[in-house]
């Protein structure tokens, strides 16, 4: 017999407050972050508003399959972890 129960899990931040105080979302495969562009990884937003829009050009980036190659970089790095 299975029973669904509901438990607590915490969950790290994708969002962060620059040194400039404008926020930032990172994008994660797990623990790690996805390098969204050479050395990026983060998207800056000028405030709150721009965070809806910006998490839906997202998921449109991931659906069309523009982040495939920074997930397959992230889960081979963490593939790497488990062979050592």
């Amino acid at each position: 017999m299975r029973k669904q129960v509901e438990v607590s899990k915490r969950i790290k931040q994708w969002w962060f407050i620059t040194d400039n105080g404008k926020l930032a979302l990172s994008v994660r495969y797990g623990a790690r972050l996805l390098e969204l562009a050479k050395g990026k990884y983060a998207v800056e937003l000028a405030s709150e508003k721009e965070l809806l829009p910006t998490l839906e050009i997202i998921k449109t980036a991931v659906l069309a399959g523009e982040l495939d190659t920074a997930i397959e970089n992230a889960a081979s790095k963490l593939r790497d972890g488990f062979s050592k």
